[in-house]
């Protein structure tokens, strides 16, 4: 069953109209000889995004050029230039009336962004929403009516071993579909990546082009927005690829449709890691959880009676398994609300309430944490 509604951010109507189905893919049906009729459903939502970004070139300062001569023998040093450097992506139309997911670094200071559809049938000028590059996510629109919109999915209900299809414009060859499967889920501690990260990772050829397209269940659904691979030598696939969960880059969404920016809670604690010497010093039962080190004084979390040495492992009813995990919590609790905090205190289980405050535009996710893991395949 697929609902329709409007986007909405803490209880604001946010306008569009997008299409969400949340049960799971049938893991019992068997593949059939083809998933054209999948993508048929979904590569009309797919588009191509092309960004400018106008480069003006000063010109040079030598005392050569104020003679006419040289000025006419050398007019580009002289007088200077622009260059229009030009950019690929890809995105999703998410609502009829134009509303588009992308990835961040795909307009991240563009001059100019045209987004084509059908095929590059048809081209419109896009504005800027609003762009996340926390989360590597930004939405733009384009004035038009009547547009294919896809149906999201629900990222949390997905499951490793599911299949999967990628969507793109992969070295500005034309739209393209590749197949693979969910290699793992809940990606995080990869460095030079988002800073909040919960990646899905996937087999399905992800290339330079893609980033910003669809990544679909087997019916079609949109799960994920592709933003990142592991290269290669030659900078292509090599089976590593990564992307934003649907679920996230949909709250996202939500505010900067909203409000044009997104905003975070925050807790003001610094926090690590269990490693098995801390959990074996502590008397944990195991390394879930996140180790308060410091609580900043006259915050919320310090009147709530968080204290350093606590082992948090709940956040709202959710589990809390490491210092990411947490982060994703709180990030995804609006500023001002009231959060249950589950803990143990010297080994004893206790919970707190606390006051949400707004995590500072400035402030990293990786402030938060006094280790943080390298990623293996690096």
């Amino acid at each position: 069953m697929v609902a329709v509604f409007h986007l909405t951010s803490w209880g604001k109507d946010a306008g569009p109209a997008i299409k969400v189905e949340t049960t799971p893919v049938n893991r019992d049906a068997k593949l059939g000889a083809s998933f054209a009729p999948v993508v048929k459903k979904a590569a009309p939502s797919v588009v191509n995004i092309y960004s400018t970004h106008i480069v003006h070139i000063r010109p040079m300062r030598n005392p050569f050029f104020a003679d006419p001569f040289f000025r006419q023998m050398f007019p580009d040093q002289t007088r200077g230039r622009t260059l229009r450097k030009q950019g690929l992506g890809s995105g999703v139309i998410v609502s009829q009336d134009g509303y588009i997911l992308t990835a961040n670094h795909v307009v991240d200071g563009a001059d100019e962004i045209e987004v084509a559809i059908a095929d590059n049938k048809k081209e419109y000028t896009a504005r800027v929403v609003g762009t996340d590059p926390p989360t590597d996510v930004a939405v733009l629109k384009i004035d038009a009516k009547d547009l294919p919109a896809i149906t999201l999915g629900d990222s949390d209900q997905l499951e490793v071993g599911d299949v999967v299809l990628a969507i793109g414009n992969p070295y500005r060859i034309g739209q393209t579909v590749t197949m693979g499967i969910v290699s793992a889920l809940g990606r995080s501690g990869l460095t030079g990546f988002n800073q909040y990260q919960n990646f899905i990772q996937t087999d399905a050829a992800i290339n330079p082009g893609n980033s910003g397209g669809a990544l679909v269940d087997a019916e079609g659904r949109l799960v994920g927005i592709n933003t990142a691979i592991i290269p290669n030598e030659n900078g292509g696939n090599q089976g590593i690829g990564f992307a934003v969960p649907i679920n996230m880059a949909r709250r996202v969404m939500e505010l900067l449709i909203a409000g044009g920016k997104v905003t975070r809670g925050d807790l003001a604690i610094l926090l690590q890691d269990i490693t098995p010497r801390l959990a074996k010093s502590l008397n944990l039962p195991d390394q879930k959880g996140a180790l308060v080190s410091d609580v900043f004084p006259n915050t919320s979390a310090e009147k709530a009676g968080i204290k350093s040495g606590d082992v948090i492992i709940g956040f709202n009813g959710k589990d809390i398994t490491d210092v990411n995990s947490f982060q994703l919590a709180v990030s995804e609790s609006a500023p001002g609300s009231s959060a249950v905090v589950k803990l143990l205190r010297n080994g004893h289980p206790e919970t707190v309430t606390v006051m949400l405050t707004e995590l500072p535009v400035e402030v990293a996710p990786v402030a938060m944490t006094r280790k943080r893991r390298l990623p293996p395949s690096r």
